[in-house]
């Protein structure tokens, strides 16, 4: 999934590894914990021996972007290269089960606005699929088990099914929107804290707070 996200954002622009950090954090927002950053250099290594990227000239790091007792060295600027765009081609086209997982599902999404409808469907379709699949899981449980549950445990158990049906009808409501042809509407944010003002379910990975 780093590497799918690598080169959907070098697809925009050249960027050096603090910006593709920084970038990263921005776009993929409450998943970007699943992903590790201590493999970001490892995995641009590996893109680069693949072919995928190339490292451009250096531009001088500012004061700003250098850990205090490191010196400021140059950073390297990476790009994408051809078969770099065609990798990423490659990856964006998917839409088998690894793109309806947590991590995988939320870093497709994140590139939804470069996909094509047809694979953004499958996707979305996949997806409810398995968090249907999960619901039921947890209203079995909760079914067959409740009496043994500790209190806690049970409010987890009815915290999690609460976030398998919000998910579920946002996911109806992006395919329906799919079918359609129409974009996601966005939601009007309040002028408190910039939250929610509309009663649409979170993004997979987001909690949502509630107004006092």
């Amino acid at each position: 999934m780093l590497e799918f996200a690598i080169l959907g954002l070098l697809q925009e622009s050249p960027m050096h590894g603090y910006e593709l950090r920084k970038e990263l954090t921005a776009k993929l927002g409450a998943i970007r914990a699943a992903i590790s950053y201590g493999s970001l250099y490892p995995t641009l290594r590996r893109l680069q021996a693949a072919g995928w990227i190339t490292e451009a000239a250096e531009t001088p790091a500012t004061a700003e972007e250098v850990p205090a007792l490191t010196s400021r060295r140059g950073r390297v600027v990476y790009k994408i290269t051809a078969e770099g765009k065609e990798r990423f081609a490659q990856l964006i086209a998917q839409a088998g089960p690894e793109t309806y997982d947590d991590t995988g599902f939320g870093v497709h999404f994140a590139f939804f606005a470069r996909t094509d409808q047809a694979t953004r469907l499958r996707i979305l379709e996949g997806r409810r699929r398995k968090i249907e699949e999960r619901r039921e899981g947890l209203r079995d449980v909760l079914g067959r088990a409740a009496e043994r549950l500790d209190a806690y445990t049970l409010e987890l158990q009815r915290h999690g099914l609460d976030a398998c049906e919000r998910e579920v009808r946002w996911l109806e409501e992006l395919i329906a929107n799919e079918r359609s042809g129409r974009a996601p509407t966005v939601p009007q944010l309040g002028t408190a804290g910039g939250r929610r003002e509309d009663n649409s379910p979170p993004p997979p990975g987001e909690t949502r707070k509630e107004r006092p």
